[in-house]
């Protein structure tokens, strides 16, 4: 069997594969399902520092090979997560990971400072990129001086591993990604939803109450590979892919394209254990190929063979 133990800076996770946040509640929710302590990682439903309602409904729309939301970052506070959630997962058994977002620098690092208190959480996932809310998230990454200003004043508070979540909204995300290494980031995770619409033809109105949401799914698992291929290029910290992993194979394509780790998503609603056959399967894989260890496969892909 080849060796799956994957290094995110000084986080050690049992196997490359972790659950995107929002898309596995908080790990306890899928534990009648699956052996939650199989996989490499869980992170959390996005927490603020203070409590948010999110958006008004409708705000989930079905679209082809994919999903919109716009939830809207919908949590009761991180002084809530630190006194009821925690203490239910900090024993699940694999890495707890928690989706720090905020409206303003002084409240990310706010909720980073509160996170950073609890023992058995030693990474967070700075949410700079979401396209849900209408003050902070995608704004801070878009442009390379507000990533670099909110990933600087975490830094600086937030002492354990430091993961950037990069939004596929910008022209060019390799440049994003070099100015939050050069900040301290320990990796960055890719990519974030992309911004669309619905549109109810009878009704002639938008589907979501916001207008637009975050696409999610298979339809944007091309764009999510060209853009972790140029992010691998790009920096030296690792990259984590997602967007539109849906079995083992997508997998295996972002690690070849320069993914250290891998997050599953939108998938998790249609399959439960869809990371689990996605564990197994990358095992497989490298057996079959005469990888010893998972990380050989990271930016393994054979570019010039194909031109």
């Amino acid at each position: 069997m080849a060796e799956l133990t994957t290094k995110i800076g000084d986080l050690t996770l049992s196997n490359p594969v972790m659950t995107a946040s929002g898309t596995f509640g908080y790990g306890t929710e899928y534990a009648d399902l699956m052996d939650v302590s199989r996989l490499g990682g869980i992170i959390v439903k996005g927490t603020t520092d203070r409590p948010r309602e999110g958006n008004p409904y409708p705000r989930m729309a079905e679209t082809a090979s994919g999903m919109l939301n716009a939830v809207g970052l919908q949590n009761r506070g991180a002084d809530y997560f630190a006194r009821e959630i925690y203490p239910k997962i900090r024993h699940l058994g694999t890495q707890i990971i928690v989706n720090v977002s905020g409206s303003t620098i002084e409240s990310y690092v706010s909720c980073a400072e509160r996170i950073a208190s609890l023992e058995d959480v030693r990474a967070i996932e700075l949410n700079i990129s979401c396209p849900n809310v209408k003050q902070g998230g995608m704004a801070f990454g878009v442009t390379c001086r507000g990533a670099a200003e909110v990933v600087r004043a975490v830094r600086a508070a937030y002492p354990k591993t430091l993961i950037v979540k990069l939004s596929p909204n910008v022209t060019d995300i390799a440049e994003i990604a070099r100015a939050v290494e050069g900040e301290g980031a320990d990796a960055v995770s890719l990519i974030n939803t992309l911004l669309g619409m619905a549109v109810d033809a009878e009704k002639r109105r938008p589907v979501l109450s916001t207008v637009t949401g975050g696409l999610s799914g298979p339809c944007v698992k091309p764009i999510a590979l060209r853009m972790v291929w140029q992010t691998f290029q790009a920096v030296r910290i690792p990259v984590i892919g997602l967007g539109g992993i849906s079995c083992w194979r997508d997998a295996v394509e972002f690690m070849l394209a320069g993914a250290g780790a891998v997050q599953i998503g939108t998938y998790n609603f249609i399959d439960p254990t869809v990371s689990l056959k996605v564990i197994d399967g990358l095992n497989d894989y490298c057996d079959r190929h005469g990888f010893a260890s998972v990380a050989e496969l990271t930016g393994a892909l054979n570019v010039l063979d194909s031109i």
